[in-house]
This record gives C-alpha cells, structure tokens and sequence, in this order.
C-alpha cells in the first residue's frame, strides 16, 4: 500500500433513517412508544426470575441473561438514533464510532453465544434427563455464561482492532443511523480485500456456523420427542418452538447484512433497524408468551406491587388522619381527651387505643392497649 497523506477524520456524518422532518417524527413516536412498552417487559421478565424460587432451573437463568443481553444491546445503538431525530446535523466522533462498533459485535456476538448454550441446555434435559441436574449444575451454568461474554468480547475487539486500522482520507458520510464495519470499509482509501476478507471471516462465517449448529440442534430435539412418552412433550416442544423463532429473529438480519461479503447489500437500513432494536428487546417476550410458569409468576409479581401501593396509599391516608385527630403539641382538647393513632407494618394494620393526659406543662401519651389486626381496611376503634 502506497504512503499518501490522508485527512484525519475527527467525525462522521450519519445520514439516519430518513431527511425527511414529518418522517422522523412519526419513527420517533413508534419507537417510543415500543420502549415504553417492551423496555419494562424485559425488566420485568428478569425481576419475575431472580423473585421467584420457583425459577431456579438453568433454563430460566439463561433467559434472564438473555434478556439482560437484549437490554444492553439495545442501548447501544438506539439512543444516538432517537437523539439525532431532534438534530438537523446528525454527526458523531471517531471514539464515539468505534466505541459503537465494539459494543455492538461484543453483545451480539455474546447474545448468539447464549442461544447456542439454552440449546446445549436443552439437548441435556430432553435427551439425558437423569444427569442433568450433574451436567448443568449452578457451577456449570455460571461458566457458560461467562464464555458467552468472554467469546463475545474476543469477537468485537477482533473487529475494534480491524476498524481503527482502516485508513480514512476525507469522506466521512455514513449512510446509516450507526456506525458499522461495512460503512467504515466503504469509506477506506486503500485496498481493504484482506481485511474485509478476515471481517468476513469473523463475523460472518460466525454467524452462519451458530445459526447451522442451533437450526440443526433444535430440528434433532423435535424429533427426539417423537418418540417420548406423552407426558409433559406439549411444554418442551412450545419451548423449542420459542427458542427457534429467536434464532430466526437474531440469526436471519445478521446473516443478511453480515454473511455476503464484498457487496452491497440492498435495504441495509431496514434491515439493521431490526436487528439492532425491534428483534432483540422481543426475544424475551417471545420465551414469556410461550412459557405458563413465567406469565404466572409475573402477573404474581403485579398483583404483588399493586397490592403494596395500595396499601402504601392506606398508610399515608391513615396517617394523615391521625395528625388530624391529634391537637397540636402543646394544646390539649379537654373535650376529647382520648384519640386512636392508627399505624401499619407491610400487610399489618397496627390499631392503637392512646390516652392524651393534659397537664399544665408537659402532656405526655400513656399507651393503653395495642392491638395488631390482619385487617387491610384500617379503621378506628369506638369508645
């Protein structure tokens, strides 16, 4: 490669989705809205998981780290998108770029990682059921998933590597929302066959060989089950049939925009808006759909927090009442000597009888009586 003086590229330019004003409002407003919608399922699937005792075995630690991926992965690149939707001049810094780029292969790579172990963990259960609680023990699992993030972070800084050794002399125009190895590698002024050919490599035969191996594993499983007794086959099949369908949602967009190397590949935008933030924030809510346990333990939790606000809302009106009914400090109604002071522990209204003497000076509380009550209603005694 020849030596030439190139421009320093301090900034990108990023083109988004749409020019258009009216356009970018109306994608602000979707995009919102199914944040303010799937966001909260998401951390609600993992608050249902770690809550519940009841959710203890493998598979449902592996999705409450699936959708903890899914968070992360989807903070990456959206917030710069839906920020540049309030700016006419939608640029972002060369650090900023990269850093893009690394965390994007790093939780990706780390997401299809995940799904090859809920496979293994699922081979293990459906075909050696008498060793699976040795074969994919608390310790085991917790291994797993740090190779996950291991292989996921030696698989993004393999690609950070490849991106800040791209020599860039002058244009600076992404035609994209984010930053990516394909733009990058668009907008090199150099031959760059060697290493497009070794991102190739890294990222797409990758993508493809998890897809292979998950397709492959899964189609084996439900065949297996054919040939198993009746009982409990219903659940173990939606269960793979979940776990299919997020294969095909992560692996189908990566494979098209990652897996033809050397080309242009049509409709990129579309299909990146997709990958990087419909698909991932649903692959939890496709596993929740299709598991009983998990809507049972979630709505629990609900009613769980709707009664404890309910009952937060009782305790500020009770105590409320009682500041009423008590005479400032100082001054004693001689008329209405005697008062209830109504407290509550939790689910336990505490009903407490107090007798307010009324010397010159000093009035002091004599307790009479405590009473605790199971009662949610509180209410006063009558004298």
């Amino acid at each position: 490669m020849e030596h030439k003086n190139y421009t320093v590229v301090t900034e990108f330019v990023l083109l988004g989705l749409s020019q258009d004003h009216e356009v970018q409002m109306i994608l602000l407003f979707f995009f919102l809205l199914f944040y303010m919608i799937i966001l909260p399922g998401n951390i609600l699937t993992i608050l249902t998981i770690c809550g519940d005792s009841q959710l203890g075995s493998p598979m449902y630690f592996f999705l409450a780290n699936l959708a903890f991926l899914d968070i992360c992965y989807c903070s990456v690149t959206p917030p710069k998108m839906l920020a540049d939707f309030f700016s006419h001049h939608k640029t972002i810094s060369y650090s900023a770029c990269m850093a893009q780029l690394f965390f994007l292969h790093f939780l990706g790579a780390a997401e299809a990682f995940l799904l090859m172990v809920m496979a293994y963990d699922r081979y293990v259960a459906i075909c050696k059921p008498l060793h699976y609680t040795r074969l994919v023990n608390r310790r085991v699992c917790c291994i797993l998933v740090g190779a996950t993030w291991g292989g996921g972070f030696i698989h993004g800084i393999i690609l950070f590597a490849l991106g800040i050794h791209l020599p860039l002399c002058g244009p600076n125009i992404l035609d994209n929302f984010f930053c990516d190895v394909h733009q990058l590698v668009k907008l090199a002024c150099a031959n760059t066959y060697i290493l497009e050919l070794l991102m190739f490599l890294n990222n797409g035969i990758v993508i493809i060989m998890c897809f292979t191996l998950l397709l492959t594993s899964y189609t084996v499983l439900l065949l297996k089950l054919r040939t198993q007794s009746s009982k409990g086959k219903s659940k173990v099949a939606s269960t793979c049939v979940a776990h299919i369908i997020v294969v095909f949602v992560m692996c189908g967009p990566a494979m098209y925009i990652y897996g033809l190397p050397f080309q242009a590949v049509p409709m990129e935008k579309v299909v990146a808006v997709f990958h990087t933030v419909i698909f991932p924030l649903t692959n939890p809510m496709i596993y929740t759909l299709c598991n009983k346990e998990i809507k049972g333990s979630m709505w629990k939790l609900v009613s769980k927090y709707i009664l404890w606000c309910v009952q937060s809302h009782l305790n500020q009106s009770c105590q409320l009442m009682s500041k009423e009914a008590f005479p400032p400090l100082g001054q004693v109604d001689p008329v209405r000597p005697q008062h209830t002071l109504c407290l509550k522990d939790s689910s336990v209204v505490i009903k407490a009888k107090v007798l307010v003497e009324a010397p010159v000076l000093e009035p002091s509380i004599d307790v009479l009586a405590v009473i605790v009550s199971s009662s949610v209603s509180p209410h006063y005694w009558e004298d």
